[in-house]
């Protein structure tokens, strides 16, 4: 009769030994299954054949790799046909080549149809061996579950609470095509962000190259290292923060002209959807970054139109030597352009934490959307700001045609555009039938 409290493990690698190590200190009943058990002993894990293993357990782990399937799993059942029998086995294999088609069937698809009997679960492949010894590891310690069998599939998600793991539900079996490829993938989500944020950047960066130290030779090449660095930060991130919140202007135009939401999106534009969370968090970074480095060359020196001068008379006995020296005490546009700052990190901040799932799970949807829509576009607005009133009083003092070709003139263009979109986009003549598309509701027709 077969212990449900008894896990089979086929398999004595390191991910074998690490499965049974966690199972048993969970409270699990473990038997170990090799295709040489004789030269398998162990003294804390019973090890028999892969038949008795199967036929003792009635869920069973596969650590074997897929390309060992047919020797391990497929001969017994030469001998007996009924072997797998409302079996539960889990299969933890990955796909050795990063990018198979996507029209290949997963290791696990190839399992279920060689054991059709058997209830074949994809779980536990995401779990390194290290973090199942381990404890306290750092490693992620989720367990995405998936199989075509729903009470096997809660069986196995249980299971994976038992020995300490987060689990969830993540579909049939064909998901699996997806969960065996991704482990070997690095940073799937963040390639275009991260090109996105490349190119904002290098481009800034000749950008003020070419201003301030070859053409206009404003700024000394001494300050090449930092105080240049700090101003293609700058420029870049409100750069950034406009690309996070301009798609969403070019989806509700998307769906004006087509009249409905069933039509996709061009692919550049749905990638761009996609990766709004990533360009917000690096976005994040470089503003922060941009903080620290104002932090640092905070001084008269640097931002000299930031503080107030003050007059120092030196008296001698033949003259009076009149010498002017910075102060301390800031100027308006330094206090404005600090405010607007200050607020601009705080509103990112907020964004950059409520885009974490554990805190986002905490909000409801229109909550999540408030922080995330709203207080987003109110952050942009702070961060044009900012930009004004460091630039204004020079803008003022240029004239209207000289500030066409300043760098604080044109980081402003795409985020003002940004904004003037959001603002079109809200009047009635558009709002409303943005809101019908989305809903799906005829327009009404006048008689």
């Amino acid at each position: 009769m077969t212990d449900h409290r008894c896990i089979g493990i086929i398999g004595c690698g390191d991910m074998g030994f690490a499965l049974a190590h966690r199972l048993t200190h969970s409270g699990f009943a473990v038997i170990m299954g090799s295709r040489d058990p004789h030269s398998r002993r162990h003294q804390n894990y019973e090890i028999t054949s892969i038949a008795d293993c199967i036929h003792r357990s009635f869920i069973i782990f596969i650590a074997t790799h897929a390309e060992h399937y047919t020797n391990a799993l497929i001969s017994p059942l030469e001998h007996n046909p009924t072997l797998f029998d409302r079996k539960i086995v889990i299969d933890i294999s990955n796909q050795q080549d990063q990018k198979p088609r996507q029209d290949e069937l997963s290791n696990a698809e190839r399992l279920q149809m060689a054991i059709p009997n058997a209830y074949i679960v994809k779980a536990f492949n995401t779990i390194s061996s290290f973090v199942m010894r381990n404890a306290t590891a750092g490693e992620p310690r989720s367990v995405p579950v998936a199989s075509d069998h729903s009470l096997a599939r809660d069986k196995v998600m249980m299971l994976a609470r038992e020995m300490n793991f987060e689990s969830y539900n993540s579909g049939s079996l064909r998901t699996a095509r997806h969960l065996e490829t991704y482990t070997r993938t690095l940073f799937p989500d963040w390639i275009i962000p991260i090109i996105m944020t490349i190119i904002v950047l290098f481009g800034w960066l000749i950008y003020i190259l070419f201003t301030k130290f070859i053409y206009v030779k404003t700024t000394l090449w001494d300050q090449l290292v930092l105080h240049m660095t700090n101003k293609v930060l700058c420029v870049s991130a409100i750069t950034m923060l406009s690309l996070v919140y301009m798609p969403s202007n070019l989806a509700c135009i998307f769906q004006l002209a087509y009249g409905n939401k069933e039509k996709r999106f061009p692919a550049w534009l749905d990638k761009w959807l996609l990766s709004r969370k990533q360009l917000g968090l690096l976005t994040f970074a470089i503003a922060l970054f941009h903080v620290f480095s104002t932090l640092v060359l905070m001084s008269p020196g640097y931002y000299k139109s930031w503080f107030h001068p003050t007059k120092i008379i030196i008296s001698t006995n033949r003259n009076q030597t009149e010498v002017i020296v910075p102060h301390s005490v800031m100027t308006i546009k330094g206090e404005s352009a600090s405010l607007m700052g200050i607020l601009t990190l705080l509103f990112m901040s907020l964004l950059a934490i409520t885009s974490i799932p554990a805190i986002a799970n905490l909000l409801n949807w229109r909550e999540w959307r408030f922080i995330q829509s709203k207080l987003g576009t109110f952050t942009l607005l702070l961060a044009i700001g900012h930009v004004f009133s460091m630039s204004i009083s020079r803008w003022i003092e240029n004239g209207f045609v000289k500030s066409l070709t300043t760098t604080g003139f044109h980081c402003v263009v795409f985020p003002v555009t940004t904004i003037l979109l959001k603002f079109v986009l809200c009047l009635p003549c558009f709002a409303r039938p943005i809101r019908r598309i989305r809903r799906s509701e005829k327009p009404k027709q006048t008689v």
